[in-house]
């Protein structure tokens, strides 16, 4: 089980080559960038500085195995404005290619949001309504991702919407695409459920993880912390990982960023991750 680093760790100004220079130096396999609206990686990021991208990661010896992204929450996949859901698709179109380019296999996509409590103008949509426009958006894009060969992870995110694992799996069912499946959060999952749940009864649809953690005695975005600090059931969370027989990435994501020294998360976690995937393959 290879082990990433989501460069969502970082600001989107943080300089590429140092951030994939620590992950290495931590000992991480693989580094997952971000597709934000102004960032180093953007819908507008010419496809030669990707590439070079993909370049620098090989020399040092990395994988990109998956494109995360910010840029819907301030474009919401199921707006009310039919701009804004334009937009939002052609964020999604940016990441397969640029996802392709990268020799990554799979896209973290927010499906939408019912609501939203951090974007700069947050909207309140029926859910009913945000659930036929996403699964329309996916469907759409999933003849794009499967031309790439690029999978779209839908993420479990602080969205108002598909609040369970049989809700999830229902709603993925019904689309019916072998490239729309699930980007699991264990960090996010918490605060409504049990993470371990989640793994296994969406085992089928899960394309790639992410590690987090989040702690009930604190509040907000400023709740998730180092893992092992907060209240993801870990030894739980890898003996599901062990009993779907999921071996693709585990990739850690850690936010809020660190004030001071943000490459210390990189190192602070990587112990970590290595006890998750030695507690996978002893649950093996």
């Amino acid at each position: 089980m290879k082990q990433g680093i989501s460069l969502f760790s970082f600001t989107d100004s943080t300089d590429v080559r140092w951030m994939f220079e620590h992950a290495k130096k931590a000992g991480y396999d693989g580094v997952e960038p971000v597709m934000s609206e102004n960032g180093y990686l953007n819908p507008s990021t010419p496809e030669k500085h990707i590439l070079a991208m993909r370049r620098m990661a090989e020399d040092m010896g990395l994988e990109i195995p998956s494109v995360g992204v910010w840029s819907l929450w301030e474009n919401n996949l199921v707006s009310d404005s039919p701009a804004i859901r334009e937009k939002a698709f052609g964020i999604v179109e940016k990441q397969i290619e640029a996802a392709h380019l990268l020799g990554a296999d799979t896209i973290l996509v927010v499906p939408g949001y019912v609501g939203c409590s951090f974007a700069s103008k947050p909207e309140k949509i029926r859910y009913d309504v945000a659930y036929a426009r996403s699964q329309e958006a996916l469907a759409k894009l999933a003849p794009q991702a499967a031309a790439a060969k690029v999978a779209i992870g839908i993420e479990n995110v602080w969205n108002r919407f598909l609040l369970s694992p049989l809700e999830t799996a229902r709603f993925l069912d019904e689309i019916g695409s072998p490239w729309v499946g699930m980007y699991l959060d264990v960090g996010n999952v918490v605060y409504l459920g049990y993470p371990e749940q989640w793994v296994e009864l969406l085992a089928k649809h899960i394309k790639k993880l992410h590690m987090s953690d989040y702690r009930f005695d604190q509040a907000g975005i400023g709740a998730f912390v180092d893992l092992f600090a907060g209240d993801v059931d870990f030894p739980a969370v890898a003996k599901a990982i062990a009993a779907i027989g999921y071996d693709d990435y585990i990739t850690l994501e850690m936010l809020p960023n660190y004030k001071q020294f943000p490459e210390v998360s990189l190192y602070a976690d990587k112990y970590a991750m290595d006890k998750i995937a030695q507690m996978v393959r002893e649950a093996r």
